[in-house]
């Protein structure tokens, strides 16, 4: 049973699905906007915006956290270089997902995930 788990299992195990989530999330900051899936879009809402809140901190913690989670070192450091004048006056709701049309090859709901 996995009643009351709402964490998005997006058909994978859990290794390829961190996996999927941590390469969506830095090709999502290193590019500031992907398409996918709108099921996939909404997964990787919440670790993009928590790397952002990671860099919003600016500490040693949260960078050697941050290096743990995302693949690229230097588009880490160029995040945590940005992130407090970008985002220093909000508190959440970093990204925006807008709907597209739905993929030619299995009808799936793709969507459009950037940074605001």
């Amino acid at each position: 049973m996995r009643h009351r788990c709402h964490v998005p299992q997006l058909g994978k195990p859990a290794d390829q699905r961190k996996a999927l989530l941590r390469a969506l999330t830095t090709e999502l900051i290193r590019h500031g906007r992907i398409t996918t899936t709108k099921v996939r879009a909404k997964a990787v809402r919440s670790e993009a915006e928590r790397m952002i809140t990671l860099a919003k901190d600016g500490s040693l913690a949260a960078r050697r956290q941050a290096l743990g989670y995302m693949y690229d070192k230097q588009l880490v450091h160029a995040l945590f270089e940005q992130a407090p004048e970008r985002y220093g006056d909000r508190n959440g709701g970093y990204t925006r997902i807008l709907r597209t049309v739905n993929r030619r090859g299995d009808n799936a709901e793709m969507a459009i995930i950037e940074l605001t």
